[in-house]
């Protein structure tokens, strides 16, 4: 009776139970190494487009020097007012950003915060929560509270929830929370704050002259692209135009390429398969080794070498599946404890997860292929 290839290759790595359970140890620990990178790394990129991710506007004018959204240059606001000499632009409005200090009774040391402002009767962001409590802006210092901020903030949440009133100082400016919304914090800030755009010249002391962002809505089936090409040729130094998916894909490729973030954390993905690659091939070399006279006697009654690879390749593909559920597992709970412990909403997403087993099976199979070669040593004259 023919013994299938998968059958044997479980056979095989069940006799030596102490050898199979370091082997999953040691694919786990990749596995848990790369999805830890490689979650740490969405982490910054969906926390840095949360914004990007939910603006309403089709267009985004910005300062060519500019950088990450947390990074922007200012300009003059009467270069984004030039855009309303394109027929197909609808309506413009401008967008102020800066990092503050936010300082009340609930916290025991000032955080920094970031604050958005904006004109309240816009619709800007694309949140239920936000939009239900933007016409509270319109009243002065008021400000609306990012409930994801960091817990040294307090328990903002809580009492603003329970009808209470939070009071704060962001650089020195006295506000009051009137409403909340769920964004998140980034490496930069511990939290985020909505205002208007009145209460944010305030806080910050400055004059409206100078703008971080110009936000422009094309008229309705108007072609963004060409609107964009349109404007591009004409705005003066020192703006350029973007579209909002290329807004989106700059501020991506800002963290990934342009910062140490991306080459860490990709790194630490490579070093994560290397070390899975290594532990498996010692595996499968030992376990090979230890088997060198049952190839041989396999290949004396007449089994290819074909056969035997595909063994030896079983048993990479059974070590990746068992080493992964663990390591699965265990990553699932680590996500928890990191999303608990900085209030950054980490996720193990199905992508991630999928993307992770793929490399997982490569690993392993690398490993394998690496392994199969003195499976093709074994004589069947060493059998007599």
């Amino acid at each position: 009776m023919r013994i299938g290839p998968p059958t044997l290759a479980w056979l095989q790595l069940r006799k030596e139970k102490l050898r199979l359970l370091v082997a999953i140890a040691g694919v786990a620990f990749a596995d848990v190494l790369m999805l830890m990178q490689l979650g740490f790394r969405t982490v910054v990129t969906d926390a840095a487009t949360q914004f990007h991710r939910r603006l309403t506007a089709d267009l985004v004018v910005l300062h060519t020097d500019s950088l990450g959204l947390q990074f922007q240059r200012s300009f003059p606001r009467t270069l984004l007012y030039q855009t309303l000499a394109n027929p197909q632009v609808q309506s413009v409005a401008p967008m102020y950003m800066a990092l503050g200090s936010w300082r009340s009774s609930l916290g025991k040391t000032p955080n920094p915060v970031y604050v958005i402002g904006f004109p309240p009767d816009v619709h800007v962001l694309n949140m239920p929560e936000i939009e239900a409590s933007q016409a509270l802006l319109k009243v002065p210092e008021k400000i609306l509270f990012d409930t994801r901020s960091r817990r040294e903030f307090g328990p903002v949440e809580e009492i603003v929830k329970s009808g209470g009133t939070v009071t704060a100082e962001v650089s020195g400016q006295r506000v009051t929370v009137a409403g909340l919304y769920q964004w998140g914090a980034s490496l930069l800030a511990d939290g985020n704050i909505l205002t208007s755009d009145e209460t944010f010249l305030r806080i910050f002391r400055r004059s409206g002259d100078q703008i971080e962002l110009g936000l422009v809505w094309t008229a309705p089936g108007a072609n963004v692209e060409a609107v964009r090409d349109s404007l591009a040729a004409i705005m003066p130094p020192p703006v350029h135009v973007l579209t909002r998916n290329q807004f989106y894909k700059g501020e991506i490729n800002f963290w990934e390429e342009r910062t140490a973030i991306g080459f860490i954390f990709n790194f630490g993905v490579i070093m994560g398969f290397v070390v899975g690659s290594i532990i498996v091939y010692q595996i499968l070399f030992a376990d090979v080794s230890d088997h060198m006279s049952e190839y041989a006697t396999l290949k004396a009654m007449g089994y290819s070498n074909t056969y035997i690879s595909f063994v030896v390749g079983s048993e990479a593909l059974i070590l990746a599946c068992l080493g992964y559920i663990p390591g699965l597992s265990l990553s699932f709970w680590l996500f928890k404890v990191c999303r608990d412990a900085t209030e950054v909403p980490m996720q193990l997403t199905p992508p991630l997860a999928v993307g992770v087993f793929v490399l997982t099976v490569a690993m392993c199979a690398l490993s394998g292929a690496i392994a199969v070669r003195k499976v093709k040593q074994a004589d069947p004259a060493d059998v007599f």
